[in-house]
């Protein structure tokens, strides 16, 4: 676990995270990070989760038709 303080950024508010927590997460400066709510609190990641539901979208549908685009790749 890795305690953070808030610190203040300007006139905002911010967290300033460790290179442990950027190497865990795979970012770096400049990188997009997402907020969403969970069941305990919040999470913190760089995939968009509005990508993850469009890919799983994407299979549900490759996976219905899958016949078709069989038929359609000879």
């Amino acid at each position: 676990m890795t305690t953070l303080k808030l610190t203040q950024i300007g006139n905002s508010v911010g967290v300033i995270l460790p290179k442990e927590v950027l190497a865990k997460l795979k970012v770096e400066k400049g990188d997009t990070l997402f907020v969403t709510e969970a069941t305990n609190g919040i999470t913190l990641t760089p995939y968009d989760p509005d990508v993850d539901a469009q890919i799983a979208a994407g299979r549900e549908f490759m996976h219905e038709y899958r016949d078709t685009f069989h038929q359609l790749a000879k």
